[in-house]
C-alpha cells in the first residue's frame, strides 16, 4: 500500500502546500486537519468530493479529520472565486443549510480508519465559536494581527478590488479574518495543525497559518488541491441544466451516475485520481483501455460505479446501472416506474387524453409529429421507414404503427425515441 504522500503524489492532488515538515508530518499519522465548507446550499455539490475525499484519504492513515460547515460564515459570504458580491442569506436559510451539509459530511466521513480512537471523524458548525464574538474584542484580538496591505495582496481580494464596478464590501473584506479564526480555535481545541481546500483558498488559508504563527508561536500547515474543471474552463459538476448535487432528491442518483458516464476521455483520468479511492495500478491500466478503446468507456464505468457507491449506497448505484444498461439495450420495460421516471427527468413530457387509444389508436407518425421529435408526418414517416424510430426502446419499421394499450408501461407511458432524443407521453 503506498504512503500517504505518495498517493497524494500519483494523483496530482497538491496544487500548493505551505509549512517546513508537512511533508514528514503527513507520513506519521497521528495529525488532526480540516476543511471548511460554507453552505451555501443545503447539499454539497460533486465538485466539493474533492476536498471532502482528502479528508478520508487522511483519515485512513491515521489521522484526525474535523469538517466544519460554516453556518457563521455563511452569513458573511466568501470573496473567493467570485467577481461581485453573494447575495447575503437569512439566518432560517443558513440554518436549513448547514443541517443538509452536515448530513452529507457526517455520511461521507463515516469510512473505515486504523482503529485509532484519534482518527475518528468531527463535523463542526463554526457558530459554536463565532456566533457570540463581540465587534471590539474581534477587532483588538484579531483585527491586530492582520494588515490590510496583506489582505489586499491576496488574489481573492486583489481581483475584487481591481473590479471598480463590483469591488469588495466590508463585510467580505473580514471573511478572511473570520476563517483564520477559525484555524486557531481548531487549533486550541483539537490541536489541529493542517487546513486544506481547493486552489482557490490559498490567500484565506496562508493568512490562518500566519494568524496561527504569531497568535501561539507554533507552527501550522496549509495544503491545497487542484480545481477539478471540464476542458472549457467551467467547473466540474456545472451542467446546462444546472448543478450536480450529492442530494438525491436534487440530482437523483441515476443523473449523477449518467453525469459521471458522459465525463470527456481527456478528463476521466484526472476525475478517478481526484474523486476515487480506486488503486494506483487500476487506474493506470483504465488510462490505457480509455486510449485504446475509448469506445468502451471503461474508465467512465469505473469513474461513475466507484463515486455513486461513496455518495448513495451500493444499492442505489446497482440500481443507475441497471437503468443506464436498460436505455442503452431497449429494455425500458425492464425499469420500475420511480426509475423510469427518473431516468426521463430531463426529457420533454406531454399529456394525452387516455381517450385517444381507443379504437385503433394514434399513429406512430401522428404520434412523432405531434411529440416534437420530428418537424412533420412526411419526415416521422422516413424516420420509421430508415429504422430511427423507437417505441418503448424496440425499433418500429412499420409505417402504418399505432399506439395502442399494449404498449403502456404501467398503464400509462409511452416513450418515444427518435436516436439519443426522447419523449415521454403519459394517458391521462
Amino acid at each position: 500500500m503506498p504512503s500517504l504522500v505518495e498517493d497524494l503524489e500519483f494523483r496530482g492532488l497538491v496544487a500548493d502546500a505551505a509549512g517546513a515538515g508537512l511533508q514528514d508530518a503527513l507520513g506519521r499519522g497521528g495529525m488532526t486537519a480540516y476543511i471548511g465548507f460554507d453552505p451555501t446550499s443545503s447539499s454539497l455539490h460533486v465538485g466539493n468530493l474533492v476536498v471532502v475525499l482528502m479528508l478520508r484519504r487522511l483519515q485512513l492513515h491515521g489521522h484526525r479529520p474535523i469538517a466544519v460547515a460554516g453556518g457563521a460564515t455563511a452569513m458573511i459570504g466568501d470573496p473567493g472565486g467570485k467577481s461581485e458580491e453573494r447575495p447575503l442569506l437569512s439566518e432560517e436559510e443558513v440554518k436549513a443549510n448547514v443541517a443538509g451539509v452536515r448530513a452529507q459530511l457526517d455520511r461521507l466521513l463515516d469510512a473505515p480508519s486504523s482503529g485509532d480512537a484519534h482518527s475518528a471523524p468531527l463535523v463542526l458548525d463554526n457558530r459554536e465559536w463565532l456566533g457570540g464574538l463581540g465587534l471590539l474584542g474581534f477587532l483588538r484580538d484579531v483585527g491586530k494581527h492582520f494588515t490590510v496591505n496583506q489582505m489586499l495582496a491576496k488574489e481573492s481580494v486583489r481581483a475584487r478590488v481591481e473590479r471598480p464596478e463590483h469591488g469588495i464590501s466590508f463585510t467580505e473584506f473580514s471573511y478572511m479574518l473570520l476563517q483564520a479564526l477559525d484555524y486557531l480555535h481548531l487549533f486550541d481545541e483539537y490541536g489541529c495543525r493542517l487546513q486544506m481546500g481547493g486552489s482557490d483558498q490559498w490567500g484565506n488559508i496562508t493568512a490562518g497559518i500566519d494568524f496561527v504563527r504569531r497568535a501561539r508561536q507554533q507552527e501550522v500547515y496549509g495544503l491545497v488541491t487542484p480545481l477539478l474543471v471540464k476542458a472549457d474552463g467551467t467547473k466540474f459538476g456545472k451542467t446546462e441544466s444546472g448543478t450536480v448535487w450529492l442530494d438525491p432528491d436534487r440530482t437523483s442518483p441515476y443523473e449523477l451516475y449518467q453525469f459521471l458516464f458522459r465525463t470527456d476521455d481527456k478528463l476521466v483520468g484526472e476525475c478517478l485520481r481526484y474523486l476515487t479511492f480506486i488503486d494506483h495500478d487500476r487506474i493506470t491500466d483504465l488510462d490505457r483501455a480509455t486510449a485504446q478503446h475509448p469506445e468502451r468507456r471503461e474508465a467512465q464505468r469505473a469513474l461513475a460505479d466507484s463515486v455513486c457507491s461513496l455518495v448513495h449506497g451500493d444499492a442505489e448505484t446497482d440500481r443507475a446501472r441497471r437503468a443506464a444498461a436498460a436505455l442503452y439495450d431497449g429494455h425500458i420495460e425492464s425499469l420500475d416506474e420511480p426509475l423510469l421516471l427518473q431516468v426521463f427527468a430531463e426529457a420533454p413530457r406531454s399529456t394525452w387524453a387516455r381517450a385517444e387509444l381507443d379504437g385503433d389508436g394514434p399513429s406512430l407518425v401522428d404520434a412523432l409529429a405531434r411529440s416534437g421529435l420530428v418537424r412533420s408526418k412526411s419526415e416521422a414517416r422516413g424516420l420509421i421507414a430508415q429504422g430511427g424510430a423507437y417505441v418503448n426502446g424496440k425499433r418500429v419499421r412499420d409505417i402504418d404503427a399505432r399506439l395502442g394499450r399494449d404498449e403502456l408501461l404501467f398503464d400509462r407511458y409511452v416513450v418515444l425515441q427518435k436516436g439519443r432524443d426522447y419523449h415521454l407521453v403519459r394517458f391521462e
